[in-house]
């Protein structure tokens, strides 16, 4: 008789676990749904927007050529500013690690490419990251790519890019100091307005003792800006 109820309590138990395993499993695939029938439905108001603007500019929206270009376009700029749906701390938990290191860390040449918020045409180019760890590293591929991407990949300007990425870095591993350089070709400069083809911007941001002690700047900019 004990056998028989602990086998029913068994039994149970395991048609609760399994009843709500289903559950989240629903739970999940409703959010998921909802998720993309909203994409969907931006991605369709932003085809309609891109048809509009072609059509005022004195475009045939049905010839060849157009006929699948604003639904491209569309797809595209979803793309370019996919960084307003990602966080520091959504890619960075798991990559944060223990470590006693306390000397300089560099990264440079990070290729990067954002939107002129101004314009809406590209700016490209190379950032230089540093930062003295304080007791925490962080895996570099987030360092190289995803930190810089999560910030390019939005309407931007090239100084607040500078800082979003420095206060990003600062916030998650609390280091000695962080530095952040960027040079940036912006083709609101090159296809319109002053037109000039071989002008380049260069942004910093020092925090910590890439600010407060010259040594350490010159070090990084030394290392970092020599060709």
């Amino acid at each position: 008789m004990e056998y028989h109820h602990a086998s029913e309590m068994n039994g149970v138990v395991s048609d609760y676990l399994n009843m709500c395993i289903e559950s989240k499993h629903n739970d999940l695939c409703k959010a998921k749904d909802s998720k993309e029938a909203a994409d969907s439905k931006k991605l369709s108001l932003i085809e309609k927007s891109y048809s509009t603007i072609l059509s005022e500019l004195g475009e045939d929206v049905d010839r060849e050529g157009l006929r699948r270009t604003p639904l491209r376009a569309a797809k595209a700029m979803q793309f370019l500013t996919k960084g307003y749906k990602e966080t520091t701390k959504d890619i960075l938990n798991d990559a944060i690690f223990d470590e006693n290191h306390d000397e300089m860390v560099i990264v440079k040449d990070i290729e990067l490419f954002s939107l002129c918020e101004h314009h809406l045409v590209p700016f490209f180019g190379k950032a230089h990251i540093a930062y003295l760890p304080n007791k925490k590293v962080v895996g570099l591929s987030k360092l190289q790519g995803r930190i810089v991407e999560i910030y390019s990949r939005r309407f931007q300007v090239q100084e607040r890019l500078t800082k979003q990425i420095a206060s990003a870095i600062s916030e998650a591993l609390e280091p000695a100091g962080v530095a952040v350089v960027i040079e940036a070709v912006h083709m609101c400069m090159v296809m319109r307005g002053v037109q000039k083809m071989n002008a380049s911007t260069v942004t910093s941001v020092m925090l910590g003792r890439f600010h407060d002690d010259p040594e350490t700047r010159k070090e990084f900019l030394a290392l970092t800006l020599k060709k």
